[in-house]
């Protein structure tokens, strides 16, 4: 399995080195040269609805990393028992508990026809915690077997970056550094980040939202002289890791309610990385249907399958800040497959983007997007009233998972219909509050965060200090 750039102009990888790259050097993500195909490759509906989630994990990673990752000892089984079977280094600990208390993504009917996919169970309380812990493991392997150190950054609008320090904490092969927006993520997504008093974590508050992280992220793989010498690596949404891990519980719900159709799918999202996750599960023989797109008043997205205009505007500070995105990163991969996988055209695009912050989406690739995705966005407001209407069923919403159930009648048709339920509604108690009038409790294996150091620091959005800052602390450097 060799994976290829979106842009065309980076030569074909591995899939380890996919994963350590994060991002290919013509500033394009990493795309499978072929789809896995066969039987081998596919999920069945026995297996899904009798097997462990461990199966459908292990069966997946070794279709994706074909060459790299095998059965073998120490390979595909041994990683994803790492990441979701993970047992106590000394059995007699009384302190210690499960990452996944209850099932990794336990799927909960709450009206006819319609399921919740519960994805907050892990241990920063976000669906990102599927895909990270996952990826911790495949790093270690990697770093191994090739005697590396690497420097990993993540631009983070909230989640992402508590599912990355809980995942690549203390591993001694690599240093993490998180870009976070000041001021623009709950207190208890950003205690997520800042108390892990890990050695080897580093929190950076930057002054401007999620889009300027995410930009100053690009500017360090950009600068190819830094990005070799703090041999650099990106955890974000963009890390074909993540996104193989994230397909998993689309085939796994797909195929359990699947018997009688494709089954549709409501994703909250900004970077377009689950969403994204969901066609390639498609791509995996799952029977998966429509996969409804739900963002908030940052509908980039929305306006892009509406209007055929992919443009970039400022971005507003919402109820739900993890989504609060204008520039949805994994839209490219779609794209480039809308385009035929036509690299070059990708390429022109994104140096159209680049310069008038925009492009227009050519017709043919248009039709194809709007035939596999609907979008709808929510306001506050909406999504506030999906959440006093959730409360007065006995269950609260995390405001992402809101803006999912608010968009609905957008995206909603006649085959069941699972909605993403992408965090637990303790992570944005203020919120919660303010709509149901409960405020809601940590669970019990992190009820002590409050309590905790927090440690960070504050830069300004330029990436000459961010390099600086960098280069001072990561162990990678050479």
């Amino acid at each position: 399995m060799r994976y290829i750039s979106t842009r065309g102009q980076a030569p074909p990888v591995s899939f380890l080195d996919a994963v350590l790259n994060g991002m290919a050097p013509d500033g394009g993500l990493y795309v499978p040269e072929s789809w896995p195909a066969g039987p081998a490759h596919k999920l069945s509906s026995r297996t899904a609805a009798i097997g462990h989630y461990n199966c459908a994990a292990i069966r997946s990673l070794v279709s994706f990393a074909e060459g790299d990752i095998g059965w073998e000892d120490g390979g595909a089984v041994t990683l994803c028992n790492a990441a979701y079977i993970a047992a106590p280094s000394n059995p007699d600990d009384e302190h210690w508990r499960p990452k996944w208390p209850i099932a990794v993504t336990p799927l909960r009917q709450i009206g006819p026809g319609m399921w919740m996919l519960e994805l907050f169970h892990g241990p920063s309380l976000s669906f990102k915690d599927v895909a990270m812990q996952l990826i911790g493991p495949i790093y270690d392997l990697a770093l191994t077997r090739r005697d590396q150190r690497l420097t990993v950054v993540c631009a983070t609008s909230g989640d992402t970056g508590g599912a990355a320090v809980e995942a690549l904490k203390d591993r001694g092969r690599l240093d993490l550094f998180v870009l976070t927006p000041k001021g623009r993520v709950s207190e208890v997504q950003r205690r997520f980040m800042t108390t892990s008093r890990a050695s080897n974590v580093f929190v950076i508050e930057i002054d401007g939202d999620f889009d300027t992280c995410q930009a100053l992220v690009k500017v360090l793989f950009a600068d190819a002289d830094f990005a070799s010498r703090a041999q650099l690596s990106a955890v974000n949404s963009i890390n074909w890791a993540r996104i193989v891990a994230q397909s998993v519980y689309f085939q796994i719900a797909a195929h359990i309610l699947g018997a009688h159709g494709p089954v549709s799918f409501v994703v909250p999202t900004g970077n377009f990385g689950d969403a994204y996750s969901g066609w390639v599960a498609k791509q995996m023989g799952a029977p998966v249907g429509t996969l409804g797109i739900a963002v908030n008043d940052n509908d980039i997205l929305c306006r892009a399958l509406t209007t055929g205009r992919y443009e970039r505007v400022a971005s507003k500070a919402t109820l739900s800040p993890a989504m609060d995105i204008q520039v949805a990163s994994n839209f490219e991969r779609i794209l480039f497959e809308a385009l035929g996988r036509d690299g070059d055209h990708v390429n022109r695009l994104y140096a159209q983007l680049t310069q008038t912050g925009g492009f227009d989406i050519p017709a043919p690739a248009l039709e194809m997007l709007r035939a596999q995705f609907r979008a709808g966005a929510v306001t506050d407001e909406e999504t506030l009233g999906a959440m006093r209407n959730s409360a007065e069923d006995d269950q609260l919403l995390c405001p992402h998972t809101a803006v999912g159930l608010a968009s609905r009648a957008s995206t909603m048709g006649t085959a069941p219909i699972v909605f993403l339920a992408t965090a637990h509604p303790a992570k944005f108690p203020d919120t919660v509050e303010r709509a149901t009038g409960v405020r809601p409790q940590l669970p019990a294996k992190c009820a002590d965060l409050f309590e905790r150091e927090e440690e960070f620091d504050t830069l300004p959005a330029d990436a000459e200090a961010v390099k600086r800052y960098i280069r001072e602390r990561s162990r990678a450097w050479r």
